[in-house]
C-alpha cells in the first residue's frame, strides 16, 4: 500500500519553519538573547567561553534590542535604569555596534573616581575585603593577581550583592582617574578584571560614558560553560572541557 504526500505538504513545512523562526525573534527581542563571553575583562565573575542568558526586558527597549539595531525610533519604550552593581551588556558608544559586558557602577548624576586602585563613589570610598590570589588562565599569558570583594552602595533600585573584583595592581593606568560626573542618560561601566578592562575610565579611546539607549539586558545566568581545552573535533575531550560546577548559575 502506499501513501500520497497531502498537497500542500512542503508549503505547511515552510510555514513551520517561518513560525519558528519568528517566535524565535520574538524571544530574542522582548525576552532573552543568548551572549558567549570572548575575553577576561569581567573575571572572575564571567570567565572566557562563558554562554549567558541576558534579559532584554530589564531596562525596557531601544532600537539596540532588535536585531541589527534599526534606526526606527530613538530612546527607550518602558525604559528603567539599571541599578548599581548590575552586570550588564550593551553597544560600545563609538560604533553602536559592538557587544559590550561590564558592570554598571555608576548612575546618571553620580561622581566616580579611582584613587590607587579603590574605587569612590560620590566621593565614598567602596570597601573591599582581600580574598587571596586567583591564578588568571585563559586570557592570554597565565599570571597570579590579587582577589577583593567589593561591596558597592545602594541605588534606588535596591542594595546590591558584593562581588569579587582582580587588581593586579593599584598602580597601573586607570588605576588614578579624574572625578567623572555621569551625565543625565549615560551610565559609567567598568570590568571587573580591573588592571585589563578597556571601560568608561577611558574617555578618549574606550567606553566612555554609556548611553541608556545602547543598554541590550542584563546578564542573569551562565548556561554552558567551556574552557577551551578541547577543540570541536575532539569528541572524547567536551566532557572535561565543560566548567559543569558553572552551568546554570546566576551572575552576580
Amino acid at each position: 500500500m502506499t501513501t500520497k504526500k497531502k498537497p500542500g505538504g512542503w508549503l505547511e513545512s515552510i510555514k513551520t519553519v517561518v513560525y519558528a523562526g519568528l517566535i524565535a525573534i520574538g524571544i530574542r527581542t522582548v525576552a532573552f538573547e543568548p551572549f558567549n563571553i570572548p575575553s577576561g575583562s569581567m573575571i572572575p565573575t564571567l570567565l572566557v567561553g562563558d554562554y549567558l542568558f541576558v534579559s532584554k526586558y530589564a531596562y525596557g527597549y531601544s532600537r539596540h534590542s532588535l536585531p541589527f539595531s534599526p534606526d526606527l525610533f530613538q530612546g527607550r519604550v518602558f525604559g528603567s535604569l539599571p541599578a548599581r552593581g548590575d552586570v550588564a551588556v550593551f553597544k560600545f558608544p563609538r560604533d553602536n555596534t559592538t557587544d559590550y559586558i561590564k558592570r554598571i557602577v555608576g548612575l546618571p548624576g553620580d561622581r566616580i573616581q579611582v584613587r590607587a586602585g579603590r574605587l569612590y563613589v560620590n566621593r565614598v570610598e567602596v570597601p573591599r575585603e582581600s580574598l587571596g590570589l586567583y591564578t588568571v588562565e585563559g586570557d592570554g599569558p597565565r599570571i597570579t593577581v590579587r582577589r577583593y570583594r567589593e561591596a558597592l552602595p545602594a541605588s534606588p533600585n535596591g542594595q546590591p550583592a558584593p562581588h569579587e573584583i582582580l587588581e593586579a595592581t593599584d598602580d597601573g593606568p586607570y588605576d588614578n582617574t579624574v572625578e567623572f560626573l555621569v551625565p543625565e542618560g549615560h551610565v559609567f561601566a567598568m570590568g571587573d578584571n580591573r588592571d585589563n578592562s578597556l571601560d568608561s575610565r577611558d574617555m578618549i579611546s574606550g567606553v566612555g560614558f554609556v548611553p541608556l539607549e545602547n543598554l541590550v539586558g542584563r546578564a542573569e545566568m551562565i548556561f554552558f560553560s567551556v574552557d577551551g581545552s578541547a577543540a570541536w573535533w575532539e569528541v572524547w575531550g567536551w566532557p572535561f572541557a565543560i566548567r559543569w560546577n558553572r552551568l546554570f548559575s546566576a551572575v552576580r
